[in-house]
């Protein structure tokens, strides 16, 4: 059985589905897929995403700004990050981080949400879910200077050496279907060096969907094809990597899948 750890469930795509999000679901479900953690990326979708969980018993959220998504006068402010927290179905602070590629000039707003981001979760103990964009160092030098104390690098698509100092802080890396392309080389290293009970899987849908079903629109029924990927990459099976990486989204977040 599986676990899509991050998922954006107000952003897919259902056209399939006749705009159904629990039809989605439900075709994820008979796929293995048996917990799904929808993230957050801007505070104005905490309502829609509240009504998704509370719809749904195997559905978890996470709070916060994507770093593209900043206000640039205005950052969101630790106390809004660990009211927001206090609800039952929010497992998570995040996705923050940094993203140069789009913004650099936003460089100085995106660290400052990203701190206010690691305090709230070391305030409230919920983990941390980073994203990083051409911001390595900057990325690894905030959780380091501020002590972030659990979490995960998801969609990670950085080297071995990012990838071993999140690992030195205690962090999780996540791995979508960037893994399983035929040009995701250096990746494919990295997931061959990851250790298993660091590992967890996610399809970051609606984007970014494994093969053999790239160039479509991602959702959680791909859990699979990215498990498969990384087993395959590992050398284990589809079932041992399932539940490997089902007990690592566990031990992180607390959750009883």
């Amino acid at each position: 059985m599986f676990v899509d750890s991050h998922c954006h469930l107000d952003r897919l795509h259902l056209e399939a589905y006749h705009g159904d999000l629990d039809a989605a679901l439900q075709a994820a479900r008979e796929q293995g897929v048996q917990h799904f953690l929808t993230v957050c990326v801007d505070l104005e979708d905490v309502p829609v995403l509240l009504a998704i969980t509370a719809k749904h018993q195997d559905v978890s959220m996470s709070v916060g700004v994507h770093p593209s998504d900043v206000e640039p006068t205005v950052p969101v402010t630790v106390a809004q990050l660990c009211d927001l927290a206090q609800h039952p179905k929010v497992i998570a602070i995040g996705e923050t981080g940094l993203d140069y590629y789009y913004h650099p000039e936003q460089a100085q707003q995106q660290q400052q949400s990203f701190i206010n981001h690691i305090l709230a979760s070391n305030h409230t103990e919920k983990p941390l879910i980073v994203h990083t964009r051409d911001a390595r160092a900057d990325t690894i030098a905030l959780l380091r200077d501020y002590k972030a104390q659990q979490g995960v690098l998801h969609c990670f698509t950085e080297d071995w050496d990012t990838a071993k100092a999140a690992l030195d802080l205690g962090f999780y890396i996540s791995l979508s279907g960037i893994v399983s392309f035929a040009n995701a080389k250096e990746l494919k290293e990295v997931a061959k060096k990851l250790p298993v009970d660091r590992l967890l899987i996610e399809t970051d849908s609606p984007y970014l969907a494994p093969v053999p079903y790239r160039g479509k629109k991602n959702e959680p029924k791909y859990v699979p094809a990215v498990a498969q990927a990384i087993a395959d990459i590992k050398g284990l099976s589809l079932a041992e990597l399932a539940a490997m990486t089902t007990r690592n989204f566990e031990q992180l977040f607390g959750v009883s899948v």
